[in-house]
């Protein structure tokens, strides 16, 4: 789909409102665009090695913007427009709170259960 949708995109052509979104987020990270250009999807991105996986970064941003424009959990909405003027940069601030929203999925993973939207709330009050 980020192939697919980035490649509609540079063409100009009409594009759905998820495609319009991803495009969005692939449009903020041109370190990037070479991959998904490639459309490569057999690449492995081993964390071990340092790398960070694309898909994985610019799904968490299309993550955080769902739960920002649907307010879920209540309260992120307005985290965000604090932050946002904290930071003064949209995708400065996207970027600290995907890290908190990492966090919360990878402990919860870990933990076998769902994700702790409190305590996800908290990390992000704390980044104000």
């Amino acid at each position: 789909m980020y192939a697919e949708a980035w490649r509609k995109y540079c063409a100009r052509d009409v594009l759905s409102p998820l495609e319009t979104e991803i495009a969005a987020v692939v449009e903020k990270h041109p370190e990037y665009h070479e991959i998904i250009a490639d459309d490569d999807v057999e690449t492995p991105f081993l964390s071990e090695d340092g790398e960070i996986n694309p898909f994985l970064h610019m799904g968490l941003h299309l993550a955080l913007r769902e739960q920002v424009s649907t307010d879920r959990p209540a309260g992120i909405a307005s985290i965000q427009r604090n932050l946002q003027i904290k930071f003064g940069d949209e995708h400065a601030t996207e970027h600290c709170m995907i890290e908190a929203l990492a966090k919360t999925l990878w402990e919860a993973q870990r933990a076998n259960g769902a994700p702790d939207e409190i305590k996800y709330l908290e990390r992000l009050r704390r980044l104000s």
